[in-house]
């Protein structure tokens, strides 16, 4: 958790750049890499759908959203992909179960800046 989850894209292309969208994304959300989840999702079109990314998280600040969706957009841009839809998907962390319990305590990372008050801790 996150989640990032691409469709409509061929899976080499996407190994192509993986890490540097997972390095990039956790800098942004502040997480470690190891828990982003870079998924493929094969669909059945009946009608025309976009390629697209669904990003699954706990919400942010907007301002990070933005940003993660820039840098989603720039990288994508940059292998050819201009026309993909990328949108979020919050997830409440009262619905989030692990181990069959909601998460009653969210882990949190510091800001890198220091001087930051606790409330500014971004949550995973």
């Amino acid at each position: 958790m996150p989640f990032l989850r691409f469709k409509g894209f061929e899976k080499n292309s996407l190994i192509n750049f993986s890490s540097l969208i997972i390095e990039q994304f956790s800098n942004l959300a502040n997480v470690p890499k190891e828990i982003v989840k870079m998924e493929l999702i094969n669909v059945e079109q009946i009608t025309y759908s976009p390629m697209s990314v669904e990003i699954l998280m706990f919400q942010r600040k907007k301002e990070i959203h933005d940003e993660i969706a820039k840098m989603m957009y720039r990288i994508l841009s940059e292998h050819g992909f201009t026309h993909t839809h990328i949108f979020f998907i919050m997830l409440t962390p009262s619905f989030y179960y692990k181990e069959g319990l909601p998460l009653n305590e969210i882990p949190m990372l510091k800001n890198h800046d220091q001087d930051s008050e606790p409330s500014e801790a971004r949550i995973w």
